[in-house]
């Protein structure tokens, strides 16, 4: 055999030294067929040389991401026009899979979009759109926002539309075939074939076209099924027309309008079950009104530049994100995170677009336009989530890819079988007879044969399947964007429900993230007022946090500061300095002893403060003790409430920081946290991670999604706390718009009710092909019954969807 060489370069992240480059050499050493492999560690380049034959791009993406590195892939979304049913998603798959260096394929049938990950270089949207049309359908252009909303309710009228111009023939027909048999109707037969071919052939064109194009692709997919079991018995219809015998036309419009009925009822539910992103697609302002030459000029939003100053007035829309210039105010920030409550505003604070600004005017500068605002980030995450798959549907959709050409296959032995045993399926349909009003014995054997084979055809409902994991995350994604919870993966949902242990980061997950006064100890001298007034009055000179919490709470108590002087820092113990002509002292006990002050009266009350995990700030005036201050990172309003709601749901929790033991158990027993893991280094975060899945098994861990990067992609689920704009969404598999904890309820309730419509939907569309094509195959169900029922059964999936939007996702606290 001639040896044949390929040759390609991989990006890969996570290289630093030249060791990383002989870790990725010996991954890659293990595979067949490669000839040259070379990495270069300042580039970050691997480039390799092999066979194509035998090894693939995936392969080599694969053996790199054993050990360790990632590979910098690109990601391109586009719209598949043509899709009717699960099948038509393996066939769009398998036509993209096959491109060279595609890594990746997820299509989604509800959003009708397919995502593909693949190699730089190696493939482009050229190759893709060849793909996708080469297997029968079409790649349909971006569009902007409102175009696509528009493009949805134009769908619901075109599906409506269609299905109209087909039950109105259809309705005739049947009211006729009633009549019939009552009294004989003169050209009956020449009637109802000219009823039946607009509704076959002209309403039904589109189907029949969708057909021509998967015999084409050498595919089968639903439209095949509603083809052939309209198509021939027309025909047989007018053959019998011409020769005599039993007609089936009347039956060919049945299957047709119920099939039109079904995907206009499907249509209108998805659009529904999408409303999430249509109603953020509508948030955004239009207009912004920006100060040039210092005038106030009205512009479309897509005309803001980044710097541009806008002046928002009170109740408008904030047009994008910025930063406040000038002005104070409180803004509704609901769109965002789900908070009810206005959040005051004030000069260098950021704001986000869309938000509204309820009270003063102001000037924001802008700092983020386009598709780089916090609005447009959630509508693409949303849209990437909703794009992809959870573990159980790419279960479902293989067994749909062979589902179709197996109905084929089934149809075509009960009409054998009928015509081989007729005495068997004959005692069947007498018996059926006496309880079905459908099922005629008289009909004859060859003619109910044809009934039971069309039967099997028409009722077999790999739509059911295919809708049942897209349209419950839609609907669950949607929910979570309107309560600033945004699943990145839509596998978060299903391993999210498996969770045993939740791990929490302390610092800015927990506790606020920066300390505060909780304590004032007065030693009699001197009472709180007044020594939060000196301390404060010293501490205005420093810029340490613990000076700078003191500070903010001699404002917050409406205590006025005065100079300070004669200023020292004495490093690493505290300051001095002389504060309305007294010697002040603030710090710890080093500072105390090198001043020679006595604090034994307050060593108790230091004691007590540490073992809370309090950091205690000694005061002396004029060299005698005066009192003490405690300060802590306080806890968060609902970190209690949030941890033991978890624990009530059956969830673990453990607590990870740096903080030494003491301080930290201190922490994890204020709120409830039984497992704690401190002293742990922000580096050694994930390895801790992945020594608590070895013990417990599948674990989420929350952080801010920054310093606990490494730990949040560790976890099976990385769940990153951010306020606004200032998310880590990369690092994340879930991103809290809201700092609170109570987000992290939400989430878990919203990913355990998403998964569980998506089971019952499986449940239906399995049970319902597992009862009705053994029915249709002894001859039990008439061919429109089955088509009656095949709508039902995917509206019922669809409909079980939406009933999700009912369920009580909100922390039991806030449901009261």
């Amino acid at each position: 055999m001639t040896e044949q060489t390929s040759k390609i370069v991989l990006r890969v992240t996570g290289m630093t030294c030249a060791s990383c480059a002989a870790v990725i050499e010996k991954g890659l050493a293990g595979l067949p067929g490669l000839h040259r492999v070379s990495v270069n560690v300042a580039s970050e380049d691997v480039s390799v040389e092999y066979d194509p034959r035998q090894v693939d791009i995936k392969a080599l993406v694969k053996a790199i991401s054993d050990v360790g590195y990632g590979v910098n892939l690109e990601k391109v979304t586009f719209g598949v026009g043509g899709m009717t049913c699960a099948s038509c998603v393996a066939n769009v798959e398998k036509a993209l899979a096959k491109a060279p260096g595609v890594i990746s394929v997820s299509v989604n049938l509800a959003s009708e979009k397919a995502t593909v990950q693949y190699v730089r270089g190696e493939t482009d949207m050229a190759d893709f759109r060849s793909a996708v049309e080469a297997a029968g359908y079409s790649v349909t252009e971006e569009k902007q926002e409102e175009e696509k909303v528009e493009d949805d309710v134009l769908k619901v009228q075109k599906a409506k539309r269609r299905f109209i111009l087909a039950i109105i023939p259809s309705g005739v027909a049947w009211t006729l075939m009633i009549l019939s048999m009552a009294v004989a109707i003169p050209g009956y037969g020449i009637i109802i074939a000219v009823l039946g071919f607009p509704v076959v052939f002209l309403v039904g064109w589109p189907t029949h076209q969708a057909t021509l194009r998967a015999i084409r692709g050498r595919r089968a997919n639903m439209d095949v099924l509603i083809s052939l079991g309209s198509v021939p018995p027309y025909f047989m219809g007018i053959g019998a027309l011409i020769w005599g015998g039993p007609g089936f036309i009347e039956m060919a419009m049945g299957i047709v309008s119920f099939h039109l009925l079904g995907r206009f009822l499907e249509t209108r539910a998805k659009g529904r079950a999408s409303q999430a992103i249509k109603k953020l697609l509508q948030l955004g302002a239009k207009t912004a009104r920006i100060v040039v030459d210092g005038q106030e000029k009205e512009i479309a939003i897509e005309e803001v530049r980044v710097g541009d100053i806008m002046v928002v007035r009170p109740g408008e829309k904030i047009p994008t994100d910025g930063v406040i210039v000038e002005g104070a105010s409180a803004v509704d920030e609901s769109m965002a995170t789900g908070e009810s409550m206005p959040v005051g505003k004030q000069t260098d604070d950021t704001v986000i677009g869309a938000t509204i600004n309820q009270q003063g005017l102001l000037k924001v500068r802008a700092t983020k336009v386009g598709k780089d605002t916090f609005l447009s980030q959630v509508i693409r995450m949303v849209e990437e989530c909703q794009g992809s798959k959870v573990p159980i549907q790419e279960f479902a959709d293989r067994v749909t890819g062979y589902m179709v050409p197996g109905v084929l296959g089934v149809a075509l032995l009960t009409l054998v079988v009928w015509l081989l045993f007729p005495d068997f399926f004959m005692r069947i349909i007498t018996w059926g007879a006496t309880f079905l009003p459908w099922v005629n014995p008289d009909l004859g054997t060859a003619t109910l044969a044809i009934f039971a084979s069309i039967a099997v055809l028409v009722i077999s409902c790999p739509c059911a399947l295919g809708l049942g994991t897209p349209t419950a995350l839609m609907v669950g994604t949607g929910m979570g964007a309107d309560k600033g919870v945004l699943f990145r993966r839509g596998d978060a949902l299903q391993t999210m429900s498996d969770v045993h242990t939740i791990v929490f980061d302390k610092t800015g997950t927990i506790t606020r993230g920066k300390p505060g006064v909780t304590d004032v100890f007065c030693n009699g001298r001197f009472d709180e007022q007044e020594i939060i007034h000196l301390a404060a009055g010293l501490e205005q000179g420093s810029e340490h946090p613990l000076g700078q919490a003191i500070v903010g709470e001699a404002m917050g108590r409406g205590i006025e500061l005065v100079r300070v002087e004669n200023f020292e820092a004495v490093a690493g113990k505290g300051i001095r300095g002389r504060v309305d002509g007294k010697d002040v002292l603030v710090g710890n006990q080093k500072l105390m002893l090198d001043f020679q002050v006595d604090f034994s009266e307050v060593k108790g009350r230091l004691g007590e403060l540490e073992d809370e995990a309090k950091t205690a700030m000694l005061v002396a005036v004029d060299g005698r003790i005066a009192g003490v201050i405690a300060m802590a990172d306080t806890l968060k309003d609902d970190s209690v409430q949030a941890i033991a709601e978890l624990r009530k749901m059956g969830m673990e929790t453990a607590m990870i920081t740096g903080d030494n033991q003491r301080t930290a158990a201190a922490i994890a027993r204020q709120v409830g946290i039984e497992r704690v893991l401190a002293e742990v280094l922000p580096q050694d975060k994930a390895a801790e991670i992945r020594r608590l899945q070895d013990e417990v098994g599948v674990v989420a861990m929350v952080g801010d999604g920054i310093n606990d990067a490494p730990a949040l992609t560790q976890a099976d689920v990385g769940i990153a706390i951010g306020t606004g704009t200032d998310i880590a969404i990369e690092s994340s598999d879930i991103t809290l718009v809201r700092g609170e904890l109570s987000a992290v309820v939400t989430a878990v309730n919203l990913s355990r009710a998403t998964f569980r419509k998506i089971k019952q939907n499986y449940f239906f569309a399995w049970l319902y092909n597992a009862v009705a094509i053994p029915m249709a195959v002894v001859g039990l169900l008439h061919p429109m019954v089955g088509m009656a029922a095949m709508t039902a059964s995917s509206l019922n999936v669809v409909t079980n969807s939406l009933r999700l939007r009912k369920a009580k996702v909100d922390p039991s606290w806030q449901r009261r």
